[in-house]
């Protein structure tokens, strides 16, 4: 009753276990598990879904009570000051680690998995902050920040498998964004102290590059950052302000005084992460947590005991196999980071079989608009009609002054004045002078009006054609597309990629499928009832032959751990060969881009260049 109704504190933690290792105590004396005859039907609300779960078996108690206690740390720690590197991700893990993951889906691997590094990167946050306030070096807390990275990654791996999204539903988006910001902004930290440290080191290269890798992944976390609470806005204009500070003064320094060349950032070495903060250790049967055994005088203890060291031995076997699979792995996900290559992009063919959206959108505003570009037309012609008008009107008035200028010139020499020389003006007496003047400055303003004029035709006349191939019909509009002309051997060069990109993904989910069956094995794996009859002196005899079991399995991972070297050799290779057909497809790429932007750019510029035909003609 206590357990579940549980107080919100540290006497609440203690309630927890007590019941934990009882119950513990009680499933080893009486048949209370899956389908056995003592077995009594137990019911616990699912977190997520607000479901009611029951299941016949004591173990689900078990891990329901562990699974709370895993969240009444994480409460508590929140409400913490942050001073501990202890977390609540220990009752996470022995969860993940001993018990089924079919009970309910908030128990399944991934969403453990979910909870443990959220924890683990809360409380390196913890340790991080701490270190920052104790002014520890920078290459350290440039590594305890690497670290608290490596964990929000993992958290991020278990939130984007499918199973974890539509469980959680809407929040695995917000989840989702949180964390990604929190990497790119511990990315951000991690990379500043590296500055820093290049500081102290006078490489002031690598200074430059460390700190505007940092300002990069900032801006990355701030955009990341929309929507979330202001406390998180002003820490972020505050990080902004130290690294921009950083940045600006290393770069200026760096321009004006060392001139030293700033290295690329991937020539450097990456940082690794520290991993500095302890889960909380379960162990169900320390007796200082549990008090004394309820059950003590019910079954042998002696068989209780065997029955601990043989699921140590089955720990021990599924840490040594985790740690070969876990170095595998990092290795496998730092080779696939640095390649780069996202099976579902690799060749982007599907993008030229179909007009964008955008453009058919366009398209569609054109097909009820038919008379666009006969109306941009006659616009400009009714433009030009006016402009020659006025040229001539201008062209007449100009020769007319010329013919009444000379007319004069002949009539002072008749006079027997001696007139200005040709192309002087005449004395200010005649009145011919000032409507010259005027008409000079109709000239001159009319010559600028030709050359705006000339630039719009100029406009009009490049965005014409494309306005044409609008409004017509859709397979040319299609067909003007640029589209890639892959030769054979680059479409083998595809298809051999593909291939063994999907070799590598294979090798993944063998090697998970594998994991998981081991854990089940291991999981369902219960001697007790042997050990009950087994003699003492016979136990280590019992233990290996019951550990051969496991044996099979072991080979297969071992077989699958061995070929990713030659899987990712063949991936370098066949990396190699497609190196030009992806600077094919992504010049292709660009160049699709780019057409498209021409043409939704003149549309778009279809409306301005009838307002300042208008305003031409009005002028």
């Amino acid at each position: 009753q206590s357990a579940v109704n549980v107080p919100r504190d540290f006497e609440g933690c203690s309630t927890l276990r007590k019941y934990f290792g009882q119950l513990h105590y009680l499933q080893s004396r009486i048949p209370m598990g899956a389908e056995q005859e003592a077995a009594v039907p137990i019911a616990w609300t699912e977190i997520f879904s607000g479901k009611t779960v029951t299941h016949e078996d004591i173990k689900y108690e078990q891990a329901c009570i562990l699974y709370n206690l895993g969240a009444l740390h994480s409460m508590l720690g929140a409400m913490d000051k942050r001073v501990s590197e202890e977390c609540a991700a220990g009752a996470f893990t022995y969860l993940r680690d001993h018990f089924p993951h079919s009970y309910s889906v908030d128990m399944s691997h991934q969403i453990l998995n979910l909870n443990i590094n959220l924890m683990l990167g809360q409380a390196q946050e913890c340790l991080l902050e701490k270190s920052m306030l104790d002014n520890r070096k920078s290459f350290l807390v440039a590594r305890i920040s690497a670290q608290v990275v490596d964990y929000y990654k993992e958290a991020c791996r278990a939130l984007e498998n499918s199973e974890t999204a539509s469980l959680l539903g809407k929040i695995q988006k917000d989840w989702k964004k949180l964390v990604q910001m929190k990497i790119y902004y511990f990315a951000a930290v991690a990379h500043l102290h590296m500055g820093k440290q290049a500081e102290e080191q006078q490489k002031f290269g690598e200074r430059v590059i460390y700190f505007q890798s940092a300002l990069d992944k900032l801006n990355e976390a701030i955009k990341l950052a929309k929507g979330q609470p202001e406390t998180v806005q002003e820490a972020l204009r505050f990080t902004m302000d130290v690294i921009g500070g950083k940045y600006n003064s290393a770069k200026k320094d760096n321009d004006f005084i060392y001139h030293e060349a700033v290295p690329a950032l991937d020539s450097l070495q990456s940082v690794k992460g520290a991993p500095l903060v302890k889960a909380l250790p379960v162990n169900p049967t320390d007796p200082a947590v549990t008090g004394p055994d309820i059950f003590a005088k019910l079954v042998p203890m002696a068989a209780h005991e065997a029955s601990s060291l043989y699921s140590e031995e089955k720990a021990k076997l599924l840490r040594d196999v985790m740690a070969k699979i876990e170095a595998k792995n990092e290795v496998l996900d730092q080779f696939m980071d640095s390649m780069q290559l996202d099976p579902e992009t690799v060749d982007n063919l599907d993008m030229y079989s179909h007009i964008p959206p955008v453009l058919m959108e366009k398209c569609a505003a054109l097909s009820v608009r038919p008379d666009t570009v006969k109306n941009l037309v006659q616009s400009m012609q009714v433009l030009s009609g006016v402009f020659t008008d006025v040229e001539a009107s201008l062209k007449e008035i100009r020769d007319l002054l010329e013919e009444d200028e000379a007319q004069e010139r002949k009539l002072q020499e008749l006079l027997g004045k001696v007139p200005p020389p040709q192309g002087s003006p005449l004395p200010p007496s005649s009145g011919l002078a000032e409507v010259s003047k005027e008409c000079s400055k109709y000239m001159e303003v009319h010559e600028k009006a030709s050359f705006t004029n000339t630039e719009l035709h100029k406009a009009m006349n490049l965005h014409i054609g494309n306005l044409r191939l609008l409004s017509g019909p859709l397979e040319q509009v299609r067909a003007a597309l640029p589209s890639p002309a892959l030769t054979e051997d680059d479409k083998q060069v595809l298809q051999n990629l593909k291939r063994i990109l999907a070799k590598v993904q294979e090798m993944r989910d063998q090697r998970t499928s594998l994991e998981q069956q081991l854990r089940e094995m291991i999981q369902k794996d219960d001697i007790t009832t042997s050990l009950v009859t087994t003699d003492r002196s016979e136990m280590k005899k019992l233990f290996e032959e019951q550990l051969k079991k496991y044996d099979q399995i072991k080979v297969y991972l071992e077989q699958n751990l061995a070929a990713q070297e030659n899987v990712l050799k063949a991936l370098t290779d066949a990396n190699v060969k497609y190196a030009a057909v992806r600077k094919a497809l992504a010049e292709v790429e660009h160049k699709w881009n780019t057409t498209v932007q021409t043409l939704v750019a003149s549309y778009e510029a279809y409306e301005d260049l009838m307002k300042k035909s208008q305003e031409g003609t009005d002028f």
